[in-house]
């Protein structure tokens, strides 16, 4: 029996694999160093437990030099490291003013529309037939930062 494309270019080249992953290549890239499409590559991912494992191994080792490196220059004073350390590790209280400021103005213009659809609806049931017209003015500070 013919031996499978998994067989003959992925088993024999584990550690290989699990070292370009650890390295920070792509899948796409370790799929063209094996000689194997991209599909091919997701197919065996599912298929072979083995493979995902060394993937998986891969990754995590180069995820967590990258956390430590990050973690030693944000220690060690560099602001840009230390802002994308708290806006992704306590992005409650350093999330950008400018996002939350959004966000604020999201909630009061939806409530304001709940508001006015609420006001719409009483006057239908009423039977009201005099014209009534709602302006509403959303505005923020736009000097906030």
């Amino acid at each position: 029996m013919a031996k499978s494309k998994y067989e003959t270019h992925v088993q024999d080249k584990l550690i290989l694999i699990e070292g370009w992953a650890r390295d920070g290549l792509t899948e796409a890239q370790i799929a063209k160093n094996l000689g194997i499409s991209i599909d091919t590559f997701y197919t065996y991912k599912k298929k072979y437990t083995e493979f995902f494992e060394v993937l998986k191994r891969g990754k995590e080792v180069a995820d967590y030099e990258v956390e430590n490196a990050l973690h030693k220059a944000a220690v060690n004073g560099n602001v840009t490291a230390m802002i994308f350390w708290l806006k992704n590790r306590k992005p409650q209280a350093w999330k950008d003013r400018k996002e939350a400021q959004e966000i604020e103005l999201a909630k009061r213009d939806q409530e304001l529309k709940e508001k006015k659809f609420e006001l719409e609806r009483k006057k239908l049931e009423s039977g009201e037939k005099e014209e009534m017209v709602i302006n509403i003015n959303i505005t923020g500070d736009n000097d906030a930062t």
